[in-house]
């Protein structure tokens, strides 16, 4: 399945899991990552439109990146979504660019699963967090898998990371 990979992690320099997840990704057959970091620096404001776009032409999955930022997206993501998912391209009378790919969402989190939980300290799942993905998923016609989300990732071991690169590899064999 051809699949694009938008990664955005607030401090780059620090990343640990994202940054290993996307090197899992990166060398797989049919994949194409962006790093919008990398792409733009922290600058939210100078997307290639256009380019960003048309990295979505004849793909079936996105995948969206990044770490749980203070119970959110990042504030590049974010940013990126409002400038590329544009009234006309995404969605509205002629918007058709996203129906019927599939997105997924692969996020980490530095806290632990409970912490995310009805009983944890937050009182919400991680599905719940990530409503404003599901939710635009829907709206421009995507299917909305189910997310794939790490816990405790803040400085994960060689081991840590070996399961991650695992639950990736047979997700994305699907």
């Amino acid at each position: 399945m051809k699949t694009l990979v938008i990664v955005s992690h607030p401090y780059p320099d620090r990343s640990n899991a994202i940054k290993s997840l996307e090197n899992i990704v990166q060398g797989l057959p049919g994949v194409t990552v962006r790093n919008l970091e990398s792409l733009y620096g922290d600058d939210m404001t100078q997307f290639d439109v256009a380019a960003e776009q048309a990295a979505y032409e004849g793909v079936e999955r996105v995948i969206f990146m990044f770490p749980i930022h203070w119970f959110n997206l990042t504030p590049m993501l974010k940013a990126y979504l409002n400038a590329v998912w544009s009234y006309g391209w995404a969605f509205g009378p002629e918007g058709i660019a996203l129906k019927n790919k599939e997105m997924l969402v692969i996020t980490t989190a530095g806290a632990t699963q409970f912490t995310y939980s009805k009983d944890g300290l937050i009182n919400s799942t991680i599905d719940e967090v990530l409503t404003p993905m599901k939710s635009s998923a829907l709206y421009v016609g995507m299917t909305y898998a189910e997310p794939i989300a790490f816990y405790e990732a803040m400085a994960p071991s060689v081991e840590k990371l070996n399961k991650f690169k695992q639950v990736i590899h047979e997700r994305l064999a699907d």
